[in-house]
Parts: structure tokens; sequence; C-alpha cells
């Protein structure tokens, strides 16, 4: 079963084109805050406040070394799953008024029915055992 609040972070975390771009760059291997900063068009300050974001959805982790902190992706496989799941092109499926009235006719005959044969349904009542 998915935890719906670190997977809420995650998906939010998702959500900012300049994180989708940091990403990008440390799906090919770690980077200092100095080669992103060379990389993107962000200043520190503000690659920060996103790196932070990334940290915080568990996304992305640090070593520090001496004044450098360098970042990689913490969880690489579900990063590049994301990126290519992102970047796939499928077609959008639009429906015409036609269409759209038809399926809302056959759905409401299917309720129709459901209805129906649940209104037959016997029930019993429950016998509670004597010993």
């Amino acid at each position: 079963m998915i935890e719906t609040e670190s997977a809420a972070e995650m998906l939010k975390a998702f959500s900012h084109p300049t994180r989708l771009s940091i990403l990008q760059e440390l799906l090919a291997g770690p980077k200092c805050v100095t080669d992103l900063e060379e990389l993107l068009p962000v200043r520190q300050a503000n690659l920060s406040q996103h790196l932070c974001v990334l940290r915080n959805a568990n996304l992305v982790d640090f070593a520090q070394e001496g004044a450098l902190r360098c970042y990689y992706l913490a969880r690489p496989r579900l990063v590049g799953d994301m990126l290519k799941l992102l970047g796939r092109e499928e077609p959008v499926i639009k429906r015409s008024p036609a269409q759209l009235k038809a399926d809302k006719q056959r759905l409401e005959k299917a309720r129709q029915r459901q209805a129906g044969s649940n209104s037959q349904i016997q029930r019993s009542p429950c016998k509670s055992s004597s010993t």
C-alpha cells in the first residue's frame, strides 16, 4: 500500500520545471552546487531552495567535502522511471459530445441494472448460535 503523504510530497517535488531540470542533470551523475549553477539558469539561492524540496522528498541527498556540497539521486531508479514517463508522448483521447452522451446513457443503464439486481437479493437475518 502506498504511503500517501510521502507520495504526495514526492509528486510535489516533481511538479516544478527547475526541479525536473535538476533531476535530469543528476540522473547523469552527481553534481556539486557550482556545477548545477553553471548548467542551469538558476541563481544559487533559488537552486538551494529547490534542492531542499528534493531532499525533503527523499529524491536527492548530498555529500559534503569541505565547502563543496555535491548532490546525487537518492532514488535513481524511481527518478529515472518518472522522468521517462513524463517525457513520453501519448495521444490525448478526445471524445465528441455524442460519444460522451452515449457513455452517460450506458452508465445510467448499468446503474439501473445494478440497483434492480440489488433489490432482488433476499437477505437472511443473522442467526446467533446457542451453546
